[in-house]
């Protein structure tokens, strides 16, 4: 289709101002450490959506943020002050944790200077909330796992509405999976199921080589059921979701009581209960339960390893953090490859994504639109993303449709860059219009180990325009 110069130039409006923020706070986000590649593994625990309402405690200090205020050598659980708080010295008394919660009143945040902000952390705990998350704490969440960061959700059963505000755990955690402007189309390959099952000692699958069964605080075999529930797996939408513990007589993609997935390139563990997590020891006033320590169960080498995981610091067990140790999960790592999410994840200037009818989305109604003014203007459009280094193949793809008013044959006027770090894939030009969607793929094998910044850079330099509109992208892996 040929496109008078910038006609589309904008339905930017609010799309133009939403692209430039979002395009600022992933440059600082960009600019964070990597999820494993500080010596120290950063944890932060949320306390900001009812997490201590009613008869529960679900904190690892009463001194919030720095639990290490109440106590700075912790030797007890009891030396810290809530119902979680063996959880939070066990990894403060190994040395390799800096621990940090949330408090009440905060709100979630990703890619700003606040201390608690999401991209000063490996991991980000979620120990049964039970407020809803705000459009902005959803996007920030999601943006932080899709950049290598680890979420850790612990649900408990339907009806667990501890602060009577109509919303409990399941909904509330489901509602980030599927509600949220980054991926809404089930990103981690999971849902939580409206159960509450009284008890239960579900049992792990085997697999000696996973990381979050068989890590450096012991092996699981057991965990805990006192009034949870579970997940159902959807291997379809996300073929790195993997169920770890089952209900007793469950198996394969129902009645998951422990599960892990990843998502661009961060990790996700999901757990079906408080009561494994619980210490039985809190604030005045809750009547709780030891079930860190029920002696049926190994729900502290659980809680452990799984954490160990999430924050980097092993492989295998659901995904790769794209550290040094060979293995590889097969998977896609581009965050929102089809622009459906509109201006997330991709850093790009501003309303080069756009629904723009000027020019036809492959799939959906979003793309990415480059250029087209038919003046001198560059467009970018770029994302970065870890492959991990057990990976013998990694393919770029994607769809790249150009259109033209250029009527010559022989002059490149106008041209697109591809890049990977610093490597030049491709270039194209007026020369290579074309009507329809074209697949490009390149093999980035060789970036295998490292984190790179695919980039895509249009340059126009003539009067006449080229449009070149990407869409359906992908980076897959194995």
């Amino acid at each position: 289709m040929l496109v008078s110069p910038r006609a589309r130039r904008r339905v930017v409006g609010t799309l133009a101002v939403l692209g430039t923020l979002l395009g600022g706070a992933a440059a600082q986000i960009q600019a964070a450490p990597a999820a494993g590649a500080a010596t120290t593994n950063r944890v932060l625990f949320d306390n900001a959506h009812a997490e201590t309402a009613g008869n529960a405690d679900w904190i690892i200090s009463t001194s919030q943020p720095d639990p290490l205020s109440e106590d700075s050598s912790p030797s007890s659980e009891t030396d810290w002050t809530g119902a979680i708080s063996s959880w939070g010295v066990a990894l403060q008394k190994t040395g390799n944790y800096s621990l940090k919660t949330l408090p009440s009143g905060s709100s979630i945040t990703y890619g700003t200077s606040a201390a608690t902000d999401l991209s000063n952390f490996d991991t980000f705990v979620l120990p049964e909330p039970n407020t809803l998350f705000t459009t902005a704490e959803k996007t920030a969440i999601m943006n932080f796992v899709s950049n290598g960061g680890g979420l850790f959700m612990v649900s408990d059963h339907t009806g667990a509405d501890r602060n009577s505000d109509g919303e409990d755990a399941v909904e509330i955690l489901n509602d980030l999976m599927t509600n949220n402007s980054v991926d809404s189309t089930d990103p981690f390959g999971f849902s939580i199921d409206s159960l509450s099952i009284s008890s239960d000692y579900p049992s792990a699958i085997t697999d000696s080589t996973n990381a979050v069964l068989h890590g450096s605080f012991g092996t699981v075999t057991k965990s805990l059921i006192a009034s949870g529930t579970t997940a159902t797996l959807k291997p379809a939408d996300n073929s790195n979701v993997k169920g770890l513990l089952y209900r007793t007589g469950y198996s394969g993609n129902t009645g998951a009581f422990f599960a892990t997935s990843t998502f661009g390139s961060g990790r996700v563990a999901f757990w079906g209960d408080s009561s494994p997590i619980d210490d039985d020891t809190g604030q005045s006033g809750n009547t709780l339960y030891d079930g860190w320590n029920d002696t049926g169960a190994t729900n502290a080498a659980l809680a452990l390893n799984a954490t160990e995981w999430l924050s980097g610091a092993t492989d295998s067990g659901g995904g790769d953090d794209g550290g040094g140790d060979g293995t590889c999960t097969a998977a896609q790592l581009l965050g929102n490859p089809g622009f459906e999410s509109g201006a997330t994840t991709w850093t790009a200037t501003s309303g080069v994504i756009t629904t723009s009818s000027s020019e036809a989305a492959r799939t959906g109604s979003y793309k990415a639109w480059l250029d087209g003014y038919g003046a001198a203007h560059t467009d970018t459009l770029s994302q970065s993303v870890t492959i991990p280094s057990g990976c013998t193949t990694a393919t770029l793809s994607f769809y790249l449709h150009i259109d033209t008013a250029e009527t010559t044959t022989s002059t490149a006027y106008d041209k697109l860059t591809v890049t990977a770090g610093s490597t030049t894939l491709a270039t194209y030009s007026n020369l290579n219009a074309a009507s329809g969607y074209v697949l490009k793929s390149f093999s980035l094998a060789s970036l295998a180990g490292t984190t790179s910044t695919i980039t895509f850079t249009g340059v126009e330099g003539s009067t006449l325009q080229t449009s070149f509109v990407i869409d359906d992208t992908a980076l897959n892996v194995s």
